[in-house]
């Protein structure tokens, strides 16, 4: 128990390097700015959650990729035949390739040959991007999946530049841009509580092009080949010539400004040297004709050209607002698009209810500290203090870790700190218990504490890699806030082995010896132990009761999950989801009236908190994702229209592609943390251990999904946070108990497994006790005030708490009672089968 003087000195340095990391957290910005520049002044970054703002997924269209590929490809084909002498080739576009009808089967080999040069190189093998087919005079070609990654790959790192150069244009400040996936990009904006025309600004492709109309009435039924009929945002047709005259690729400056005679807005544009010699070519021969100026394939004006440009600048005028004008300025300075970009999840909180929910993590985190302090002075008395001064040490390392990381701090992950505090309790309620054992077995203090931290170790490190086997999986498989609930109850896990093992031993120890304590005596603050010294509860005669009972509660609850079924939020099913505030109580009847008339298909309302707060629900609508950001607008307008003092605090739109990927992702977290518990135990434990373990998993999370279904709770993302958590902390408990069954099964070898596991049990409920209590004091709080962010996490979690803690007890230890009976007969019956008497044999 020699501690040595570097080692202390290390983790003086380590705690006072964690609280000067973690103090810009808590000191105002005005008393940071005075301080040396040697001091840190990294912060937490406050997610959207808390402070308010949008948060959008964008992902490219991959159809809109091969179309683009396609159209290049079509021309280059022409070109490319033609040159070969390969000649009366037909070729027809679709959708998904193109199909070349050459004149005759002998032209084949000379027209792959020609047309194998237009496929590009993909991958770090070179392989092509195209995949030719077809057989005789047809030849197909199209871009196969090689291809297709590739060039959505490349779009992706493309279009995070030219989406932060809009950004930046419109002015919206500490944006986050970023590659999510292969064809994915998050885009983040704190304070935008609108995020209608940053939606429309980054899903627009912005691809500008000029081109002359066709002498052709602007008629559906008269538009011959080469001319599409394209319209204005007035709704007025016209007859363009397929031809691109001139690309936007060839602008270097667009800017906003306004029509001197009318003063109405307009956008000027100039060209570079070469588009300005070709703007003044067109000009210069088409004198009198009209011009189109299309953007996305809408006509933005079609002037009539009455002299030749030759400035290299135009300009572009039309009904625009100053908005438009300016938007359209910025799409256009910062450049096209490669491809359409569909936004397939929004997200958006109101810079009020963020405040709201900073005050509230605040409120509950510090009102469930304080219960699990009380707690521990009431268990340990003056020890009890220093369990508590690591846990405050816990909590201040958890904030410098945050810093370090440069991590987000979200709402769950507020809860997740909490749920720490509670679980860092863990450590020191088993310490204190061993110490406790070896005390009473006559030990002198030294030798107590000495005994006390060895046989705790390895207990607190199963415990604890179980919990981080979940959080690891929730981070892997969750997204946005419920990676932060992971990344803080990760560190708030790992940190606590430090604190509570490796600082509480140290200081433990310097008491000791400074006091020449004989006996270490730990004792609760009243005379009075919750569990009494020499418990001899014989547990495993209620074994078929608690089997029984808990079967009858999982078949109730797989009942529940069939009829009336889980209450599935947004995140699962897809569509839109709305958190309305009022200045006075709802009309719900005359809100389910008017947006009922939207014809937007089922629209479902929910009080919750107060009488002025109401949940909009609204079925996922048909027509992929633009159709549910389509009808977030309607929705928001007809909800100002009901009552005038009406604000939208949070908006939930989730497409119905993201919404499978949700579902799926979270299925298989759930189904993976189980299958890395079983491994696991099996192989620190043996394999009835494991079965016994996973066995009562089932049953926890069986319950637990029954208590959704009966609440009707959100079951969301953070139900899933709140799932795989109860699976590592149910976990945690059985492997407390199942190691004082091994310890057990070792010191007393003739004694009954049904009396050893009766006996390991008493030993250990105490800590289950207390973890349990402390762990359900943590969240209490927020489960009461936490609002309707939470509640999918905290409710089901107090009732998992209470599950997974009497499971341990009444399910685990019977049913491992169950396997090693029936080991030990089928080992007897074994034995009887190889010893037969060689007499019984015949002669």
């Amino acid at each position: 128990m020699k501690t040595s003087p570097w080692l202390v000195a290390t983790y003086v340095v380590i705690i006072a390097l964690g609280i000067l990391t973690a103090l810009p957290n808590i000191v105002p910005k005005t008393t940071l700015d005075a301080l040396p520049s040697w001091f840190p002044r990294t912060q937490v970054s406050l997610g959207l959650d808390l402070r308010g703002g949008s948060h959008l997924v964008l992902e490219v269209d991959g159809a809109d990729l091969v179309k683009e590929r396609l159209q290049t490809l079509t021309q280059d084909s022409r070109r490319a035949l033609r040159d070969a002498g390969v000649n009366d080739a037909t070729i027809r576009r679709s959708d998904a390739q193109l199909t070349i009808r050459l004149a005759e089967a002998g032209q084949r080999q000379a027209a792959l040959a020609a047309l194998a040069p237009l496929a590009t190189p993909v991958g770090l093998s070179g392989g092509s991007d195209l995949a030719f087919g077809g057989s005789g005079e047809t030849i197909t070609v199209a871009l196969n999946e090689a291809g297709l990654a590739d060039r959505a790959s490349a779009a992706v790192e493309q279009s995070l530049e030219i989406i932060r150069q809009r950004i930046d244009q419109v002015g919206v400040a500490e944006p986050t841009i970023q590659r999510v996936g292969a064809d994915r990009i998050l885009v983040q904006l704190p304070g935008v509580q609108d995020p209608a025309r940053i939606r429309d600004l980054l899903g627009s492709t912005a691809k500008m092009t000029f081109h002359l109309l066709a002498d052709t009435p602007a008629d559906e039924g008269a538009v011959p080949p080469g001319v599409t009929l394209l319209k204005d945002a007035a709704g007025r047709a016209y007859p363009v010539d397929d031809r691109v005259e001139l690309t936007g690729d060839r602008l270097t400056d667009a800017r906003a400004g306004f029509d001197p005679s009318t003063r109405e807005p307009l956008v000027t544009f100039r060209f570079d040297t070469a588009g300005s010699a070709r703007f003044a070519e067109i000009t210069r021969t088409h004198v009198g004709k009209p011009f189109a100026i299309v953007l996305d394939q809408t006509v933005l004006s079609a002037p009539v050209i009455r002299e030749p440009i030759t400035g290299g600048s135009g300009q572009i005028s039309g009904s625009f607002t100053v908005e438009e004008a300016t938007d359209l300025a910025a799409l256009l300075r910062a450049g096209a698009l490669p491809a359409k970009l569909t936004v397939i999840e929004e997200r958006t909180v109101g810079a009020d209810l963020g405040a709201d929910a900073i005050e509230m993590g605040i409120v509950t985190g510090l009102v469930g500290f304080g219960l699990v302090v009380g707690f521990m002075v009431v268990l340990y008395g003056a020890w009890g203090l220093l369990a508590n001064l690591a846990l405050g040490l816990n909590v201040v390392l958890t904030f410098a870790g945050l810093s370090l990381l440069g991590a987000t701090l979200t709402l769950p992950g507020i809860a997740g700190i909490v749920l720490g505090i509670g679980l860092a309790v863990d450590a020191n309620v088993l310490i204190n218990e061993r110490i406790r054992e070896e005390t009473a077995k006559g030990r002198s203090a030294i030798a107590a504490l000495d005994a006390g931290f060895k046989r705790a170790y390895a207990t607190i490190v199963d415990s604890n890699v179980t919990a981080l086997i979940a959080t690891v999986l929730l981070f892997w498989f969750g997204s946005g806030p419920v990676r932060g609930f992971a990344v803080t109850m990760g560190l708030g896990i790992a940190i606590s082995m430090f604190t509570a093992v490796s600082i509480v031993r140290v200081i433990m120890m310097a008491i000791v010896r400074r006091r020449k304590l004989k006996r270490l005596e730990i004792k609760p603050l009243f005379p009075v132990r919750l569990i009494p010294d020499g418990t001899r509860i014989r547990f495993m005669r209620a074994r078929f009761f608690g089997i029984g009972f808990s079967a009858v509660l999982s078949l109730a609850s797989l009942v529940l999950f069939v009829t009336p079924g889980l209450n599935y939020g947004v995140d699962f099913r897809g569509g839109i989801q709305m958190e309305v505030v009022t200045e006075r109580p709802a009309d719900l009847a005359a809100f389910r009236s008017s947006l009922g008339e939207l014809g937007l298909g089922e629209v479902a309302l929910q009080a919750f908190g107060d009488d002025r707060h109401v949940l909009v629900r609204v079925e996922r609508q048909p027509g992929g994702e633009e159709a549910q950001t389509a009808a977030v607008e309607r929705l928001k307008a007809e909800v100002r229209a009901i009552d005038a003092t009406a604000a939208v605090e949070r908006t939930e739109v989730v497409g119905p592609k993201v919404s499978g990927e949700l579902a799926t992702a979270g299925i298989l977290s759930v189904v993976l943390a189980s299958l890395a518990m079983l491994v696991y135990i099996w192989a620190r434990f043996e394999w009835p251990f494991a079965v016994g373990a996973i066995a009562t998993l089932v049953l926890d999370v069986t319950k637990t999904i029954g208590f959704f279904a009966l609440t009707g709770l959100d079951f969301n993302l953070t139900a899933i946070a709140a799932l795989l958590t109860l699976v590592g902390y149910s976990v945690n408990d059985k492997v407390v108990v199942y190691d004082r069954m091994r310890e057990n099964m070792r010191l007393y070898k003739a004694m009954p497994l049904r009396e050893i596991i009766d006996l390991s049990i008493n030993e250990t409920l105490a800590r289950s006790l207390y973890t349990s209590v402390t762990a359900f004091l943590s969240l209490l709080p927020m489960a009461i005030w936490g609002g309707s962010a939470v509640e999918s996490f905290a409710v089901p979690m107090i009732f998992g708490i209470v599950i997974a803690a009497s499971s341990s007890v009444f399910i685990a230890a019977p049913i491992l009672l169950f396997l090693g009976d029936w080991r030990k007969k089928r080992a007897s019956a074994t034995a009887t089968a190889v010893e037969t008497p060689a007499e019984r044999l015949p002669a």
